[in-house]
């Protein structure tokens, strides 16, 4: 696949610039990932359509990417827990006769009983407002199957909900409401905001796997009207003043702002696609959205501590002649946001899915392109965000057991 999108993708945003072709998501070659190739179970892994539901209601809310990260992450993290602590019931003995080690029924309504009941917990504290939508998905996915609720569905759902009201006392906790006291520091080379800036506490969020929304910080920018900020400067004013229609419709497909399933749910479904692709179980199909959103909300929170720390400016209040694909965001420039959900996803999912490192890496290259096309981002902003997603992305594979916590 080139560097850039597919065109049929672009179509979505480019809609009214550009015409003549369908939108679809890219399409996913096979996967050769070792130890990832597992025997699929008789249906679908249930994880996948509850990631679904939290991306629409994700939509519906009009949340933030930072909220929406939370969402998904909580979410992907209960399923893991609930479909692990099945197994380890039945390794144990918890589980009555027919367990789930051997496979067949039993670890398949087990395991889709774990991920409702967690999904269903998580869910409703987030939602509160659609908890009987949620109960009813889990009624409805109990009688899906033939004949009378499974009995290892009910023990499932039981362990399932156990292990979402622990992810939702880590929510209670985790420092997402901290509400900003601070001020916005003014001066030559600094961020103007617009109101009350977006997200400023969001670096000191409760991360999953890293120690402090710091542990990656990375150095400083280049220093405002030094000839590093004046070249960089200088390239996007380039390419705001000679944007192709390609570009454009670049940076809108890219934006996904609230309304959307927002620039982590554009992860969260490719995850969802490789993941159906392969065939996966629902043990291995909640080891890699687990993964892949956890390591997206450390780096966002890795991201977000570095933006208050430096407070960069813009481009466009550098430059007043840079013209705006979209509004500026409501937030510093330096890194960039983009860069450090797409490498952090991309990490992750490259090694889960290394048949598809280079499909994935096009797409952080392309993703943070964006950016700069829209006239928001420097190039300084994109590398930064890259480091902070890759380290984010590498320490996840790291620690994977530290979600078992």
């Amino acid at each position: 696949m080139s560097r850039s999108l597919n065109s049929s993708i672009r179509c979505l945003v480019a809609a009214g610039l550009l015409s003549g072709c369908s939108a679809q998501m890219p399409t996913l070659g096979p996967a050769d990932a070792a130890g990832a190739r597992v025997m699929a179970d008789a249906v679908p892994p249930s994880s996948i359509g509850w990631q679904q539901e939290a991306r629409a209601r994700v939509a519906a809310a009009n949340m933030s990417p930072l909220a929406a990260s939370r969402v998904y992450a909580a979410l992907a993290v209960a399923q893991y827990r609930a479909v692990n602590r099945i197994d380890d019931a039945d390794s144990d003995g918890a589980m009555p006769q027919h367990g789930v080690g051997a496979g067949g029924r039993a670890a398949l309504e087990a395991r889709r009983g774990a991920v409702a009941g967690a999904s269903a917990a998580v869910l409703s504290f987030l939602f509160s407002t659609r908890t009987t939508d949620f109960e009813q998905r889990v009624t409805m996915e109990a009688n899906a199957t033939p004949g009378n609720v499974h009995p290892q569905f009910a023990l499932g759902l039981a362990i399932g909900r156990a292990a979402g009201a622990e992810l939702v006392e880590r929510l209670k906790t985790d420092r997402f409401t901290t509400p900003w006291t601070g001020t916005v520091p003014v001066g030559p080379g600094m961020w103007v905001a617009n109101g009350t800036p977006a997200g400023a506490t969001f670096g000191s969020v409760q991360p999953y796997f890293m120690t402090s929304g710091d542990q990656f910080r990375p150095g400083a920018p280049p220093a405002f009207q030094a000839t590093a900020f004046l070249a960089d400067l200088a390239e996007v004013k380039d390419f705001t003043s000679n944007l192709t229609d390609a570009q454009r419709a670049t940076a809108l497909y890219w934006n996904l702002p609230t309304g959307t399933h927002t620039p982590v749910g554009y992860w969260n479904e490719v995850a969802a696609q490789y993941i159906a692709e392969l065939g996966l179980n629902e043990q291995a199909a909640t080891r890699v959205f687990a993964l892949t959103n956890a390591a997206m909300m450390d780096a966002l929170i890795g991201c977000w501590e570095a933006k208050y720390y430096y407070w960069t400016l813009r481009p466009s209040q550098a430059d007043n002649q840079i013209a705006l694909a979209f509004a500026l965001p409501n937030h510093p420039s330096y890194p960039s946001g983009h860069s450090c959900v797409s490498q952090s996803a991309a990490t992750v999912l490259g090694q889960l899915f290394p048949a598809k490192a280079a499909e994935v890496n096009a797409w952080v290259a392309d993703a943070g392109l964006s950016r700069m096309y829209a006239g928001i981002h420097y190039r300084f902003d994109i590398t930064a965000g890259q480091d902070i997603g890759r380290a984010a992305g590498m320490l996840a594979i790291a620690r994977e057991a530290s979600l078992m916590q």
